[in-house]
């Protein structure tokens, strides 16, 4: 069955009802001032929140499940902290609106980021990913530079498990790879993925000592990406954002750039082998839990994650 008019598919078993007419009634109740701008949900509505654009230059984001406001409240919080330390805009958040009308999470009103999402796979007829891939090096750099205030580590809302050790997720891959053995769109060689999951493993357990914990966006994929003219043009949902393990953030490559483009990326970050290894089994965990969830519900995500995880079973690095 369709959603209601204005309204967001269901991807979650716990998904939270959303339409229009709700999100003008909240607009409504927390910001008056813009509650009559014209308003349209947006196909680009991500996995963990629905997404409406308000007027020319807003954009209202509401969780689609129980506990969505932790996130809100993270962005609003520490994206006037990171956002200064970036060449390349973040969200804007505006105000953070309260639940009502039934609606139980926290929402956020942000300013609008013109631009695209980057076509995956790349398309030669774009030109060289070159430029691409120096825009997210130096995007990468930034993230790790940002100083770490007093505490900051050791706070719960900023801490993800995409910032702690592969390892501690090799069960939760092992189940979904198997899974995927049973999905027909799977076009992946998987047992060439679990040589490389294998040597991410390895990687992480034979590098002594832990990596230094710094700033990372965790989820710098095509759909949170936004590019002009081949270049980076903007970074978005800065729910991830966490403090612990940055490697997780070098996986944006593997996506959005071509061959060429990815070796200019990994030189460009002068990366060693093991933290380049660990890189590829980040880019392969994320790409393989993807199908088992995502497959029936959001076919194009799924096929970028496929793209990302051919790049990572690829040579580049070898």
């Amino acid at each position: 069955m369709p959603p209601p008019s204005g309204g967001v598919s269901d991807l979650h078993d716990d998904e939270l009802p959303i339409d229009a007419d709700l999100v003008r009634r909240l607009l409504r109740a927390s910001f008056p001032e813009v509650a009559d701008r014209p308003l349209r949900s947006l196909d680009a509505s991500g996995s963990t929140n629905a997404l409406y654009r308000l007027g020319d230059d807003l954009l209202v984001r509401l969780p689609r499940q129980p506990g969505g406001s932790e996130s809100i409240d993270k962005e609003a919080r520490w994206l006037p902290f990171v956002g200064p330390h970036l060449s390349v805009p973040v969200p804007k958040v505006l105000g953070v609106g309260a639940p009502d009308h039934g609606y139980p999470e926290r929402w956020a009103l942000t300013r609008w980021l013109d631009g695209r999402t980057p076509t995956v796979p790349w398309d030669p007829v774009d030109g060289s990913s070159a430029p691409l891939a120096a825009d997210l090096v130096r995007t990468v750099r930034e993230l790790r530079a940002i100083p770490v205030p007093d505490g900051a580590a050791d706070d719960p809302g900023l801490q993800w498990y995409r910032g702690g050790p592969l390892a501690d997720l090799d069960e939760e891959f092992r189940e979904a790879l198997l899974a995927c053995r049973d999905i027909p769109d799977v076009d992946l060689d998987l047992d060439r993925a679990d040589e490389v999951w294998a040597n991410a493993l390895a990687a992480e357990t034979d590098t002594p000592g832990s990596p230094a914990a710094g700033w990372y966006h965790g989820d710098l994929f095509a759909e949170n990406l936004l590019v002009r003219d081949g270049r980076l043009s903007a970074v978005l949902d800065a729910g991830g954002l966490a403090v612990g393990d940055p490697t997780i953030d070098l996986v944006a490559g593997f996506e959005v750039l071509d061959p060429e483009g990815l070796r200019a990326y990994r030189d460009a970050l002068d990366v060693t082998d093991a933290e380049w290894a660990r890189a590829r089994g980040w880019a392969l965990f994320v790409a393989i839990i993807t199908y088992p969830y995502y497959w029936r519900t959001m076919p194009t995500r799924c096929a970028h994650r496929q793209v990302m995880a051919m790049a990572a079973i690829g040579d580049v690095g070898d």
